[in-house]
């Protein structure tokens, strides 16, 4: 799968908007039919999504549909209708144990086979209760369809109790619950929506804490979050040249022997050479995915 920074959630009762999608610069979409979608459209937005979803393919690399919950009596229907070739795969919400998304996935696969698709779809599950927070790291080891854990803010603040606040200080531990959970299942975490469209300054301090958490992906809910997430989850100009040269004096003290390494007064170990490496490797990746876009 390509990198994803951005996954644009796309109301799936509303045509003109699933239409103008692939245009917006997200690297994933996210066609909804749970929450954006009231209980008495939700046959017709299904309907409508199936019908869409050739032509939104045409124009998106990666497409997810957020299907119903498990225990919503819905899901299996959203499944049998929207599975199709091209499509990247289900993101399921409100996951909150290993069962319940293996039972998931058995509708998953009976849908792939009625329609020939012989490489298995991938599976976005989002965390966002207290239970499925506790079992994250089951989830996102439970099958290797599994390529992501998605943190719902929202919603777990909601099941927990907490207090809402702005600086979301209150998510903060199961925020970073999740992100190990999912490096340790190696599997992509995804940072929380935020949720004020109008507030620049708040998504970039919101984006730029869920970084220095490990996140490098987010949800996003309109267009204009994307081109501000999209630039502060890549690599800046200032920091692919700091790491080249952490590697410079890395390898420039290699060569010579040293096994202590300083740089402009600080000490260098392989962790932060690692971090450089890591940071440039990932540079180069979006540089190519941007070289072969249309």
């Amino acid at each position: 799968m390509r990198l994803l920074r951005t996954l644009l959630y796309v109301p799936g009762n509303r045509p003109n908007m699933l239409a103008k999608a692939p245009t917006l610069g997200a690297d994933a979409l996210i066609l909804d039919l749970e929450d954006s979608v009231p209980l008495p459209e939700k046959a017709a937005a299904r309907s409508l999504v199936r019908e869409m979803l050739p032509q939104i393919l045409e124009g998106a690399r990666t497409v997810f549909v957020r299907v119903n919950a498990h225990g919503s009596g819905l899901a299996q229907e959203d499944i049998a209708a929207v599975v199709q070739p091209g499509l990247a795969g289900l993101c399921l919400p409100k996951v909150q144990d290993a069962e319940g998304l293996r039972t998931v996935i058995a509708w998953l696969a009976e849908a792939e086979k009625e329609r020939g698709i012989a490489e298995p779809l991938g599976i976005l599950a989002t965390i966002e209760t207290a239970l499925g927070v506790l079992n994250a790291y089951a989830i996102g080891s439970a099958d290797p369809r599994v390529v992501g854990l998605i943190f719902g803010g929202e919603d777990l603040s909601l099941d927990a109790g907490m207090m809402r606040t702005e600086e979301a200080t209150e998510l903060l531990v199961a925020r970073q619950l999740v992100v190990l959970a999912a490096r340790a299942a190696g599997v992509q975490p995804i940072d929380m929506v935020y949720p004020r469209i109008d507030d620049e300054a708040g998504l970039v301090h919101n984006t730029t804490v869920g970084r220095q958490l490990g996140y490098r992906a987010k949800q996003v809910i309109h267009p204009r979050q994307v081109p501000v997430v999209n630039r502060l989850l890549s690599p800046s100009e200032a920091e692919v040249a700091e790491a080249r040269r952490v590697l410079a004096a890395f390898e420039e003290a290699e060569r010579e022997g040293r096994g202590a390494i300083a740089l402009d007064g600080k000490m260098i170990d392989r962790p932060i050479v690692e971090r450089a490496r890591r940071l440039l490797a990932l540079a180069e990746q979006l540089e190519e995915e941007k070289r072969a876009e249309p």
